[in-house]
């Protein structure tokens, strides 16, 4: 998945007040200081630890401001309006009404800026619905403020400077703030999540042959049709689909409906723009009988300008904005799209797309294809995007994040961990399955996404293991306990993830179109692509529906999932048919020149995590049913 970059160190609590002098010149008793819980990053007990930081090192950070009323205020409405039963259900707030009632006032950010200027610290800037004040200084003047030292560490190579104790805020502004972030300064930056051989627009194709339909082509020969191919543990497997489109998708999961998202606008967040989405997928529609896009169909906000390019490959992210684009509407043809960019891949950045779309109020769904290893966040970024998916669950809208494509994260990191933002209470994390979709539109199987690899040995008689390649993200989180609608559904007493899943594997995935670079020139061209980042906007698109026949937004979705779970979504478990799919591709990615490559791609071998009757961590309560767009309402 996409990671963030944010620095960070949380803080919601108090410190001390200056003594204040009587008429008569004595001290009058101030405060005591109040420590504030997560506002030492926990990494800098295992980290090298070089010293005080320089008095005079440059300090940039943001001094998030709490909601009127403080944040618990907000869940208990968030919960309220999502929850079925609940005497306030659906009775969303607008972005207006959410402002009136809970958003931070002008006197708040004058109080907390003037205390900050006290300390030293220049304001440079407040940011939209007063969300933040954004602060430069020296650590000197960071240290007066926050009443914790900066220290200097080496951190997961780089060094950094960081709080060496827990911070602190003057009693009489305590009350106002959120979290801080930018005292740590580690970078963290997300990237997509999207899984294939090479990202556009450096151009990329999926050799021949393929099949059509899960199952057309049997791969019992070559490319050339007489070379035989060895078996697989005694079994003859089928050549990956080509890549699924918009109505196979449409037949396998929607059913016979005449819901097709009208009415309902989905957003969708990535980092930078791609320069010929609007063609693409305009080109893609038309040629897979999707429909081209009406007239303000598909919009797009930008930021002013886009920055760090070097450290985040804006290219990946065109891929990943024409991947969840055209996934949306090839779920739901009426809906209305509209893309958010962030101006980088720098969690900073994104908190402020993510703020601008709850703001806004426009779309009720919001897909997100990014994250990051929850060992990578610290409680500051963790307040500040939860602040936002609160809000935005009071405002009716519903988060949708893609839960991972590193299965546990052990053979990536060497922890079994959790992905962040899936992993947060107030969002949906969308998990994958391995999908056929037979000649009919209708699924054969399904199973969890998670694959081994084995090439074809140099004397083509046998496959040889490569071991774990990808698969759907999973965990038990460190950051969070079980939330209310997990209770009796998942034996941990902390949150798990992923909720629900549908179709992630890149070797059963969908068929995409962008303009890529190739050798002979810059064209448009499709190839199939898979991931969680798939799976999310596949679970966006088909939930407008739900929208649209509700009439309604849903807020948070999870609470209705887990009471819909039996009858809306079905249970993935137990072995598949078939135990893997067999893959061609273009040794230099483009044509045949270079050579063809054969390998088999497994089902169902997801690291560690596995699926099974029930709740599990690859799937979570199951693959959506056609019952889903009639369950909300």
């Amino acid at each position: 998945m996409r990671k963030r970059s944010i620095t960070a160190a949380m803080i919601t609590g108090t410190t001390v007040l200056a003594s204040a002098l009587t008429s008569t010149g004595s001290a009058s008793a101030a405060p005591s200081p109040k420590a504030v819980p997560n506002t030492k990053p926990a990494w800098t007990a295992h980290a090298k630890h070089l010293g005080h930081a320089s008095n005079s090192a440059a300090v940039n950070a943001r001094v998030y401001l709490a909601p009127n009323g403080g944040l618990d205020a907000v869940k208990q409405v968030a919960t309220a309006v999502s929850t079925p039963g609940s005497a306030s259900f659906h009775k969303f707030l607008t972005p207006a009404q959410y402002q009136a009632r809970f958003g931070t006032t002008g006197a708040t950010v004058t109080a907390v800026s003037a205390y900050l200027r006290s300390a030293g610290l220049k304001v440079t800037g407040v940011g939209a619905s007063n969300r933040y004040v954004s602060i430069t200084g020296t650590v000197q003047d960071a240290e007066k403020a926050f009443g914790a030292q900066i220290d200097n560490y080496t951190h997961n190579g780089k060094q950094v400077q960081a709080p060496a104790s827990t911070l602190t805020v003057p009693a009489d502004v305590a009350s106002s703030v959120l979290t801080v972030t930018g005292l740590d300064t580690t970078p963290r930056k997300t990237s997509p999540a999207t899984k294939q051989a090479e990202p556009p627009p450096a151009g990329f194709r999926n050799a021949r042959p393929c099949s059509l339909y899960y199952g057309q082509v049997q791969a019992k020969y070559k490319a050339d049709f007489h070379t035989p191919l060895p078996k697989f543990n005694g079994q003859t497997l089928s050549y990956a689909p080509c890549g699924y489109t918009g109505p196979q998708f449409r037949a396998a999961y929607e059913g016979n409906t005449t819901l097709d998202g009208t009415g309902v606008t989905v957003a969708i967040t990535d980092a930078y723009a791609a320069p010929t989405i609007r063609g693409d997928a305009n080109k893609y529609a038309k040629n897979h009988g999707d429909g081209a896009y009406a007239p303000g169909q598909y919009t797009q906000t930008l930021p002013a300008s886009f920055n760090r390019q070097a450290q985040c490959g804006p290219s990946g992210w065109y891929g990943e904005q024409t991947l969840d684009v055209e996934a949306v509407h090839a779920m739901a043809p009426g809906a209305k799209i509209h893309y958010y960019a962030s101006a980088s891949c720098f969690d900073d950045d994104f908190l402020n797309t993510l703020q601008r779309v709850v703001d806004d109020g426009t779309a009720k769904l919001v897909s997100n294809s990014w994250g990051d290893l929850e060992q990578n966040e610290s409680a500051d970024q963790v307040a500040a995007y939860e602040a936002v998916f609160i809000q935005g669950a009071t405002e009716g809208i519903s988060f949708l994040f893609s839960s991972g494509d590193n299965g546990d994260e052990l053979a990536n990191t060497g922890l079994k961990q959790a992905d962040y933002p899936t992993s947060d209470p107030y969002v949906t994390s969308v998990g994958g399955t391995s999908t056929a979709i037979g000649a009919n539109g209708k699924i054969s199987f399904q199973t969890g996404w998670g694959t081994q690899k084995y090439s074809l040995s140099s004397d083509g008689k046998s496959w040889t293991s490569v071991g774990f390649l990808y698969g759907a993200g999973g965990g038990t989180s460190s950051l969070f306990n079980q939330p209310s609608y997990q209770q009796g559904v998942t034996s941990s007493p902390y949150r798990q993830d992923p909720d629900v899943a549908m179709d992630a594997d890149p070797n059963t995935g969908m068929l995409v179109g962008e303009t890529q670079t190739f050798p002979n020139g810059v064209f448009y061209d499709e190839y199939r692509i898979g991931g969680t980042s798939l799976a999310s906007p596949l679970f966006a698109g088909l939930t407008a529906l739900s929208l649209q026949h509700s009439g309604s937004g849903a807020g948070l979705l999870n609470p209705a999932i887990y009471q819909n779970a039996s009858t809306a979504f079905q249970d993935v478990r137990g072995t598949p048919p078939e135990a893997g799919d067999v893959r061609v591709d273009f040794a230099n990615g483009v044509d045949a020149s270079g050579g063809l490559l054969y390998s088999v791609r497994t089902f169902n071998q997801d690291s560690s995590l596995k699926v099974k009757a029930g709740y599990d961590l690859v799937t979570g309560v199951g693959v959506p049913k056609p019952t889903w767009l009639t369950a909300l309402g």
